[in-house]
């Protein structure tokens, strides 16, 4: 019997006879147990000298952290925009665990050409050029890091510096944006240029959208031989778009490296097709997007693409003799952040070849149903006033000023509920709830509890 420091170890029948328990036991609860818990306790514990084992791990699992974690995997979790584990996807993620591959370069397994596929799948579901090429992150987070990071990278090349190697003292670059995603400011502070250096562009009346016309006038005005431009296929509270044709012409004009975060608004292309709200988005040098939101896979994963992958070399490429590779292709690892890499493309690719577009696309539009029927039904009430029109699938609202309710005291009480999850936000200023459809377990009868839930607390 093999053994971890004389633990015996569970055999492999007890191990799946456990997850199967989990497994049951989680499905039949998300439609009774709380969306999300507030108020949680996790007992103080000494990390013990002697080996537990399996049986004490799975006790307290179930009984003191499992009735304590969130239904985010639920279809009434409406927070951030939070996609559920479809069934496909949960299997092949089992298996990425099982098979426990690290995908940092080729030539021992064929798990970097599965990557390799599904970003190519990816490209054709949203009939984008097939000359972007990327890697799968951990998130949008890191997706925009790449980001930052390969146009920084870019912009020091045409001043005659590699940043990736010698740093970024001689740097002269400036970054422009509108509403740049808290994860792009982030990634902008990460990638040494700066949280708060990148010069604010005006936005469209009423909108989160970029004004092109004052991008055009900040764009010539700017002296700095490297210039990069941040805009958004969806922003986060009003899912707008930035004019992305326009955007891309002023790119090209005053040589600016154009980074658009599309993590889940360009899933609208699905919808509408490429001359949608993201037509323009195949000219762009790089793209963020979440496979962990609208596609619903598991947590982690993103993807960063970018039609320029020798700059994407360039950036995260590190000579070391045991790294070595012998595929004519660009190894993973010398394309994004990590070294290490979990096979993490797996449960992408089996979403992509069990749903296809058409399943895929199906999806997005019963969310996007579900958001305009509640949408619809905050419009009408006098004790709720919808704050933005919903033109995909994020409902933002507040209490109506008619009625003596506080907007955030309001979110408070719904979430403290647990019937649904929502988060806040603000527009022009003031506060408002967020709440985002994304998740494939949504039904219209989701959206009727929600409802009542509103009424109930509007009385």
């Amino acid at each position: 019997m093999h053994s971890l420091f004389s633990q015996p170890l569970p055999t492999y029948t007890q191990l799946l006879a456990a997850l199967e328990q989990a497994c049951n036991e989680f499905r039949d609860s998300l439609d009774t147990r709380r969306v999300s818990n507030p108020n949680v306790c996790l007992e103080a514990r000494t990390l013990g000298d002697q080996p537990a084992g399996f049986e004490a791990f799975s006790q307290i699992f179930n009984d003191e952290i499992a009735p304590q974690l969130s239904a985010s995997n639920g279809g009434r979790y409406w927070g951030f925009v939070t996609g559920g584990a479809n069934p496909v996807a949960t299997y092949a993620d089992w298996l990425v665990t099982l098979y426990n591959q690290n995908v940092s370069k080729g030539g021992d397994s064929v798990a970097s050409q599965v990557e390799r596929q599904a970003i190519k799948w990816l490209t054709e579901l949203f009939e984008l050029p097939a000359m972007f090429e990327g890697v799968m992150t951990t998130g949008a987070t890191a997706a925009n890091v790449l980001g930052a990071m390969t146009a920084r990278q870019e912009a020091g090349l045409r001043q005659g510096i590699d940043v990736a190697k010698v740093g970024c003292k001689d740097l002269d670059c400036t970054v422009f944006a509108a509403t740049p995603h808290a994860s792009m400011v982030k990634a902008l502070g990460l990638a040494g240029l700066g949280q708060e250096t990148w010069v604010q562009i005006a936005r469209e009346p009423g909108t989160e959208a970029m004004d092109t016309r004052d991008l055009a006038r900040k764009l010539s005005e700017c002296y700095s031989p490297g210039k990069i431009v941040i805009a958004s296929a969806a922003t986060v509270t009003g899912t707008d778009y930035d004019d992305l044709v326009l955007v891309a012409q002023l790119c090209r004009q005053h040589k600016a490296w154009l980074h658009v975060d599309g993590a889940f608004g360009i899933f609208e292309r699905l919808l509408t097709g490429p001359n949608g709200k993201t037509q323009g988005i195949e000219l762009a040098d790089s793209i963020t997007l979440d496979c962990h939101k609208w596609l619903n896979v598991p947590y982690d994963c993103g993807v960063f693409l970018t039609r320029h992958p020798h700059t994407l070399f360039a950036t995260c490429n590190v000579d070391a003799p045991y790294l070595a590779n012998s595929e004519e292709a660009f190894p993973f690892m010398s394309l994004g952040i990590e070294n290490s890499r979990r096979f993490r493309a797996l449960p992408v690719w089996a979403t992509l070849l069990a749903y296809g577009k058409q399943g895929i696309k199906a999806q997005i539009q019963r969310n996007v149903t579900q958001a305009a029927t509640l949408a619809n039904w905050i419009d009408a009430s006098p004790a709720y006033e919808l704050v933005k029109a919903c033109e995909l699938n994020v409902v933002v609202f507040s209490a109506s000023a008619a009625h003596a309710h506080d907007t955030e005291a309001l979110l408070a009480q719904l979430n403290e509920s647990g019937q649904v999850f929502m988060t806040p936000g603000r527009w022009q200023g003031s506060p408002v709830i967020r709440c985002a459809f994304s998740n494939w377990r949504t039904e219209q009868r989701d959206v009727e509890l929600a409802i009542s839930e509103l009424s109930r607390l509007a009385n």
